[in-house]
């Protein structure tokens, strides 16, 4: 494992269906309580209306984010965002955030996170998000989702 890898040298590109051995793994390790069950991620990798975007340190795939675009709502979700523990603190979260908000072409994103998980509430914070939804026992074990959201501006009605 080579820690001193600069984010710039990683090559971030479309995930695939055939990447979903390795994006159930960093789902595993990042998200222990609420990795997505294996016919939730099939969707998630194989649906047209979802983008979804890779982090590759040479072959490994060390982050993941997928982006479920509504047109109708004129919204999109951040269904999932997962950067492996010895890559974080980097940028590369905010990478892939990036991308996904320049491609989805829709008014707002939105994303929920645990309330406990302090760290990925400032990340979102920091990139302009505000909370403006709590889902009560949204997560396994009960715990709640804050909802929040990012205005992107582009008018798609």
């Amino acid at each position: 494992m080579n820690m001193q890898t600069d984010t710039n040298e990683i090559k971030i590109e479309p995930a695939t269906l055939w990447d979903v051995g390795a994006i159930r793994e960093l789902e595993r390790v990042c998200f222990p309580q609420d990795a997505w069950p294996l016919l939730e991620m099939v969707g998630v990798l194989s649906l047209p209306s979802v983008l979804r975007w890779k982090a590759l340190d040479g072959e490994r795939l060390v982050a993941f984010v997928a982006a479920d675009v509504r047109r109708s709502q004129n919204v999109a979700w951040i269904a999932t965002i997962a950067v492996h523990p010895d890559y974080r603190r980097r940028g590369l979260g905010g990478r892939l955030m990036t991308l996904a908000e320049e491609r989805v072409e829709t008014r707002a994103m939105r994303l929920s996170a645990r309330a406990s998980n302090r760290e990925a509430l400032h990340l979102y914070q920091a990139r302009g998000y505000e909370q403006i939804d709590v889902w009560p026992k949204y997560y396994v074990g009960g715990e709640d989702a804050v909802v929040m959201e990012k205005v992107l501006g582009v008018d798609r009605r």
